[in-house]
C-alpha cells in the first residue's frame, strides 16, 4: 500500500526498450518506416556502383566513370625526373657543371627527400626522389619555379633543363610496331628503316599523343633522317674558307625573314625572304663568302651534302629483325585501362592516313620489263632509278585487283602491337570478377541450405551485390584504385557480409514466431533489429580497428597493401548499412508482412514474373540457355507466390467438394512450396556455379563438373550438418569437465608456440643436461 501510494503521481517507468532513442535505434525506425527512401537508396547505391565498377562492363544505357584499375599496384617512389642534354662533353665535364650544380639547386626544393643523379656522355639525368604525401603535380611545379629561378652562370648557357613526362615507371601501357602489310592483311615488307622512322616520328606519334591520358609517346628503332654535309678539308683551304663559316652559312640558310612592308602604287607589299630548306639543293647552294674575285664560295664547292642516318645508340628488333615502333605512356593518376582503350581508339582514325606504297618482286621482272609494262599503260613506270610511287598508286588503285600483274603489289603501313597491357588488366579482372560471382553463388547456396526459406535467403544474398556496389563508390570518392591486391579485399570480406545477413535475418525470424499475433509486425522488426544492431557494430568495428596498422605502412609494403584494408573497410561498412536499413525494410516487406504487405509483395513477384519473361525473350534472341533456364525458374516462382495465399482457400473448396486427390495435391503445395521453391534454387544456382566455375575445366563434360560441384557442396555442407548434430552433446560435455576440457587450447597453445619459437625457447625454464665430464674418475 506505502508503495502504491509513493508511486502515485509519477509517470510509469518505461521499459528498456522503450527507453531506448540512440542514434542506431533512430536510423533503423527511419528506414524502416519510410520505405521509399529505401528503395530509392538501393536503386542508387546499384546505378552509381555499376557507374564507377572497374569492371569493362557494357552499359550503353548508363554513363560510366569507372576507377582507375590496373593489373598490378604502383610500387615505385614519388619521382620527378630532369633531363639535361649538353652534346659533345664527357661524363666528368657533365658531372662537374651541369649535374652538381642542378642536384645542390632541387634538394632545396620542398618535400623533397632524395636527389639522385646520373652523369653520362652528353646528358644529365637527376631523380628527384620525393615523400610519399606531396601531391605528384604540385612536385612538378615546384621543380619548374627552381629551375626557372635559377641565377645566371649556374649552367652552361647551351644546357637547356627538361623535366620528363608526368609519368612513372609503371606507365608504359602499350607498345606497337610499324609494318607493312599487303592488300589481304599480310606482312609485306619494302619499307626503309628511315622510311618507317619519319612517318612515326612525324604522324603517329603526333597523333597518339592526342588521345586523353596519353603522356608521352616515345619513338624506339630505325634511322632519324637528316641532312648531312661532309666538308672538305683541302677544299677549305683552297677557298680559305673556315669551318665557323660553313655552319654559320648553313644554319642562316634555314630562315625565312621579315622586311617589314613596301608600298607600290598605293597598294601595300609585305616583304619576306624564304630560306627554309626543301631540299638537297637549297643547302648546296647556299653562300659561305665572297671570293676575292666577287665570285660567291657556295657550300657544295667545300661539301659533299647527302641524306643520311643520324648517330644513334640502340634499336629495336622483333623476332631477330629491326623494326620501328613507340611507347606509349599513360599520364600519373589516370585511368590506364580507359587510355589503352582512348589509344586504340585514335590508331583506328589515324590509320586510313597511314602512308602506301607499290612493290616490285625485282626477282620476277627487270627494270626494263617494269617501263615497257607502264609505258603500256600509259604513265612513267621510273622516276630515274627509282620507281615511280605517286604513278604506281594512281594506276594500281584505278585499276581491279585481278588485272594487277603478279610482280606488283601494295604495301601499307600498320600499326601492329606487341604489348597491350589490357590482355593482363582483364585477365586480372576476370579473376577477381569469377572469383567474386563463384563466392556470391556458392554464399546462396549455402544459405539456401541452411535456411530453406527462398525469401530469406534473397534478402541476405541480396547484401553481397549491394556492399560490392558501395565499396566501388566509396573507392571512387577516397581515389583508391583498383588491381589484383585491392580488389582481393572484397573477396576476403565476403564471408563477414554474409554473417551479418544472418545475424539480422535469423533474429528477426526468431522474434516474428515469438511475437504475439495482434502485435505489429514493424515494431517487432525495429525490436529484433535493435537487439543486434549495436552488437553487429562492435563486431565489424573490432575488424576494422585490426586494420589500423595496415593503414600507417609506409614505402613499397604501405602501396600494396594499404588498398587492400580501404577496400575490406568500405565493403564492411557498406555491409553495415545494407544489414541495418535495407535488411530490416525488405524482412518487414517480404516475411513479416500482413495483408497489406501481401499486396505489395503480389506486387513485387508480378513485376519480378514481368522481369522473368523479358529476360527469356532476351535470352531466346541471344540464344543463351542458362538465361532462358533462369527466367524459366523465376517466372516458376513468381505464379507460385502470386497464387500461394489462395491455395489453402482452394483446397477448402475441393474438400467440400470431396475431390481427394487434388485437394491432397493443393494441400501439399500449400505446405510444402516453401521447401520446393527453395529446393529448386538449389538446383538452379548449383547449375549456373557449374557453368561459370567449371572446376573440372572446359573440355570434360556438364555432368561431371556438376557431379564435382555437388560432392564439394554436400562434402563440407555435410561436414558442418554432423557438427552442428555433435554441437549440443560437446557443449555440454565442456560444461561438465571444464578443467579437462580446457587442455585442450592450452595444448594447442603450446604447440603452436614451440613451431613459431622453437623447442629451446618456449622450454628455457627446463635445466640442460649435466655435463658428466670428468665425473667417475
Amino acid at each position: 500500500m506505502n508503495d502504491t501510494n509513493n508511486n502515485r503521481g509519477r509517470a510509469p517507468r518505461p521499459s528498456p526498450t522503450e527507453a531506448e532513442s540512440g542514434l542506431l535505434d533512430a536510423t533503423v525506425r527511419f528506414f524502416l518506416e519510410q520505405k521509399l527512401v529505401v528503395a530509392l537508396l538501393v536503386i542508387g547505391m546499384v546505378l552509381w556502383g555499376i557507374a564507377v565498377a572497374p569492371f569493362d562492363w557494357k552499359t550503353d544505357w548508363l554513363p560510366r566513370n569507372p576507377v582507375p584499375v590496373d593489373a598490378i599496384p604502383n610500387l615505385g617512389e614519388n619521382q620527378q625526373i630532369v633531363f639535361t642534354e649538353w652534346p659533345g662533353r664527357s661524363p666528368q665535364d657533365v658531372e662537374d657543371q651541369l649535374t652538381y650544380p642542378l642536384t645542390v639547386s632541387l634538394m632545396g626544393v620542398p618535400g623533397v627527400r632524395e636527389v639522385r643523379s646520373q652523369s653520362m656522355f652528353g646528358f644529365s639525368s637527376i631523380f628527384i626522389i620525393f615523400e610519399e604525401d606531396i601531391e605528384f603535380y604540385w612536385s612538378r611545379s615546384r621543380i619548374i619555379e627552381k629551375l626557372n629561378s635559377l641565377p645566371a652562370g649556374a649552367i652552361p648557357d647551351d644546357a637547356q633543363p627538361a623535366l620528363g613526362p608526368d609519368a612513372t615507371g609503371l606507365g608504359q601501357i602499350f607498345w606497337y610496331t610499324l609494318e607493312g602489310r599487303d592488300p589481304d592483311g599480310k606482312p609485306m615488307g619494302g619499307w626503309d628503316l628511315h622510311e618507317l622512322r619519319s612517318v612515326q616520328d612525324w604522324y603517329v606519334r603526333y597523333g597518339l599523343l592526342s588521345a586523353t591520358g596519353i603522356s608521352e609517346v616515345a619513338s624506339i628503332g630505325g634511322y632519324q633522317q637528316e641532312y648531312q654535309v661532309d666538308v672538305d678539308p683541302e677544299a677549305l683551304r683552297a677557298h680559305g674558307v673556315t669551318l665557323a663559316q660553313v655552319i654559320d652559312a648553313v644554319r642562316k640558310s634555314n630562315l625565312d625573314v621579315g622586311a617589314r612592308t613596301t608600298e607600290i602604287n598605293r597598294v601595300e607589299y609585305i616583304v619576306r625572304g624564304l630560306g627554309f630548306i626543301k631540299n638537297l639543293d637549297d643547302i648546296e647552294q647556299a653562300t659561305v663568302r665572297a671570293g676575292p674575285d666577287a665570285t660567291p664560295v657556295r657550300v657544295r664547292d667545300v661539301a659533299h651534302v647527302t641524306l643520311g642516318p643520324a648517330e644513334r645508340r640502340g634499336a629495336l628488333t622483333i623476332s631477330g629483325a629491326e623494326a620501328v615502333g613507340g611507347v606509349v605512356v599513360v599520364r600519373e593518376g589516370f585511368n590506364p585501362l580507359a587510355a589503352i582503350n582512348n589509344v586504340k581508339a585514335q590508331i583506328e582514325e589515324i590509320s586510313p592516313g597511314l602512308p602506301t606504297k607499290p612493290v616490285v618482286d625485282w626477282d620476277r621482272i627487270t627494270p626494263a620489263g617494269v617501263e615497257a609494262f607502264a609505258a603500256e599503260a600509259g604513265f612513267e613506270g621510273l622516276d630515274g632509278a627509282q620507281l615511280n610511287r605517286e604513278a604506281w598508286l594512281d594506276w594500281l588503285r584505278t585499276t581491279p585487283r585481278d588485272e594487277w600483274p603478279e610482280w606488283i603489289t601494295t604495301s601499307r603501313l600498320s600499326i601492329e602491337p606487341f604489348y597491350d597491357r589490357t590482355g593482363l588488366i582483364h585477365e586480372t579482372l576476370g579473376t577477381l570478377n569469377d572469383a567474386l560471382v563463384q563466392q556470391i553463388l556458392v554464399t546462396i547456396i549455402v544459405v539456401l541450405v541452411l535456411v530453406m526459406h527462398l525469401r530469406t535467403a534473397f534478402v541476405i544474398s541480396a547484401m553481397l551485390p549491394l556492399s560490392v556496389l558501395f565499396c566501388f563508390i566509396a573507392m571512387k570518392l577516397f581515389g583508391v584504385d583498383a588491381n589484383i591486391v585491392a580488389l582481393a579485399g572484397i573477396a576476403i570480406a565476403i564471408g563477414t557480409i554474409v554473417d551479418m545477413g544472418v545475424i539480422v535475418v535469423e533474429n528477426l525470424l526468431k522474434h516474428l514466431k515469438e511475437a504475439p499475433p495482434e502485435e505489429p509486425r514493424i515494431e517487432v522488426v525495429a525490436r529484433a533489429t535493435r537487439e543486434v544492431g549495436s552488437a553487429i557494430l562492435t563486431a565489424i568495428s573490432t575488424t576494422i580497428v585490426s586494420f589500423l596498422p595496415v593503414f600507417t605502412m609506409t614505402g613499397a609494403e604501405g602501396k600494396m597493401f594499404i588498398p587492400l584494408a580501404y577496400t575490406k573497410t568500405f565493403v564492411l561498412v557498406g555491409a553495415i548499412i545494407v544489414a541495418l536499413t535495407v535488411v530490416p525494410a525488405a524482412t518487414h516487406v517480404l516475411i513479416a508482412g500482413r495483408t497489406d504487405v501481401r499486396r505489395g509483395q503480389r506486387a513485387l513477384w508480378f513485376g519480378l514474373g514481368l522481369v522473368a519473361v523479358v529476360v527469356m525473350a532476351f535470352g531466346l534472341h541471344q540464344g543463351w540457355g542458362a538465361v532462358v533456364a533462369a527466367g524459366g525458374v523465376l517466372l516458376l516462382l513468381s505464379l507460385y507466390h502470386l497464387v500461394a495465399d489462395r491455395l489453402p482457400l482452394w483446397a477448402e473448396k475441393f474438400r467440400q467438394g470431396g475431390e481427394a486427390k487434388t485437394r491432397r495435391i493443393l494441400e501439399a503445395l500449400s505446405k510444402y512450396g516453401r521447401v520446393f521453391g527453395s529446393i529448386v534454387a538449389i538446383a538452379v544456382v548449383t547449375w549456373i556455379l557449374t557453368v561459370v566455375w567449371e572446376p573440372l575445366g572446359p573440355e570434360p563434360e556438364f555432368i561431371g563438373n556438376l557431379l564435382f560441384v555437388a560432392l564439394i557442396l554436400g562434402g563440407v555442407l555435410g561436414l558442418f550438418g554432423l557438427f552442428a548434430l555433435a554441437y549440443r552433446p560437446l557443449l555440454r560435455w565442456s560444461l561438465r569437465y571444464k578443467p579437462v576440457f580446457l587442455l585442450a587450447p592450452c595444448v594447442l597453445v603450446l604447440w603452436g608456440a614451440v613451431i613459431w619459437l622453437g623447442f629451446d625457447r618456449v622450454f628455457a625454464f627446463v635445466p640442460a643436461t649435466a655435463d658428466r665430464t670428468g665425473m667417475g674418475a
